[in-house]
């Protein structure tokens, strides 16, 4: 790897997270470690990576992910390689850690104009009982926006799942479809607004404003005598634009919230404690929330989703399909990753901000940060 790739890791130095200032050189070849003249730290090339202080090859480490992504027993993956059940469990938590790094990093550098979001939660089982994850996704390009994972079904689980998706929206006319829980509603109330600090020499908190043309409708199901019954409610919102954001988005069709539950039936597929009756129980909620970082992650850059292909003309008489990944359809990257890529992706982190306070930096690092433009 190029050293002019490579942000310095070192949370204390001024340089950290920016690439291109030339700021970086090779500190030793053979072990791949590098070396940040600013404040002369020196980190290997797989910092912040899943494959930091491995001793395992690398390429073991991803077989093995890969085969728990797409629902292969845990039983299965000892005997076969094996490896301790203990060691598996470590690489799929430091996978989870890095995903969760990953996404959160996704959504405070990009913004995107969301047009229809459909929110769900899942129960799972643990061997303590019932533990709750709530997700939303994106319906024009199937985007998994984010999710929470909460013991309880309650008004905290759903902000989180909200706060992730107001971070990535922009204001534009927005549709929110979510099913009968009526605590959905206040919820997004809340999560879509904006505060407007006051005028100079007034004291007080800011004015939360709503945003414009936000739409919310329901889907609510019943069952009694075996019938099954679905009644469509709009909350808020114009008919009129919900008619058009549900053309834009999805094409035809009307209020519904079929998407997210496709997007559930996957999870459920590629986790086994999601099952509705299943004897695989989840051990904590830490594993639960891991798992589903790691599922998004690799749902949103590494899989090719059918709805999503284009249809390409080749010549005059023929044409091929062009397939493309909900991370693709929504213009965050050109390609669709590998499982690698995706675990050697580093987040860089936020950029320093001098403490405030008495006392100056010391002259030498004053002179390197100068030398290097920072």
């Amino acid at each position: 790897m190029s050293s002019t790739q490579l942000f310095c890791p070192n949370i204390e130095c001024p340089a950290r997270g920016q690439i291109g200032k030339n700021n970086i050189g090779v500190h030793d070849q053979k072990k791949k470690r590098y070396i940040c003249h600013v404040c002369e730290r020196t980190f290997s090339a797989s910092k912040g990576t899943l494959f930091y202080r491995l001793r395992t090859e690398p390429k073991t480490v991803l077989l093995v992910i890969a085969l728990l992504v797409y629902g292969c027993p845990l039983q299965a993956i000892v005997q076969a390689f094996g490896v301790d059940e203990r060691t598996v469990r470590n690489w799929w938590q430091r996978a989870g850690l890095h995903c969760q790094a990953f996404h959160e990093g996704l959504l405070d550098q990009n913004q995107l104009e969301l047009g229809q979001v459909q929110a769900d939660e899942i129960k799972a089982k643990t061997q303590k009982g019932s533990i709750w994850m709530a997700m939303a996704m994106m319906v024009s390009t199937r985007l998994w926006l984010g999710g929470a994972v909460s013991p309880n079904r309650d008004t905290s689980l759903l902000q989180q799942m909200a706060g992730q998706v107001r971070r990535i929206a922009l204001c534009r006319p927005i549709l929110i479809a979510v099913d009968g829980l009526n605590t959905y509603l206040s919820v997004f109330r809340d999560a879509f607004r904006t505060g407007i600090p006051r005028s100079q020499g007034q004291t007080g908190r800011m004015t939360l404003v709503e945003w414009p043309n936000i739409a919310i409708v329901q889907v609510i199901k019943s069952k009694a005598e075996g019938v099954l019954t679905i009644k469509r409610v709009i909350v808020q919102g114009q008919q009129t634009m919900i008619e058009q954001i549900i053309r834009a988005t999805q094409g035809k069709g009307g209020i519904n919230t079929a998407y997210i539950e496709r997007l559930n039936a996957t999870f459920r597929q590629r986790l086994a404690c999601l099952f509705r009756r299943t004897r695989h129980l989840a051990c904590h909620q830490r594993t639960l929330q891991t798992s589903m970082y790691i599922l998004g992650c690799v749902y949103n850059f590494c899989d090719f989703h059918k709805s999503l292909r284009l249809r390409l003309s080749v010549g005059w008489h023929g044409f091929r399909w062009v397939q493309r990944t909900p991370a693709l359809a929504a213009h965050l990257t050109d390609h669709c990753w590998s499982l690698e890529e995706l675990f050697t992706t580093k987040t860089p982190p936020p950029p320093w901000i001098k403490k405030q306070g008495r006392g100056r930096l010391p002259n030498l690092l004053l002179s390197r940060m100068s030398r290097y433009g920072f």
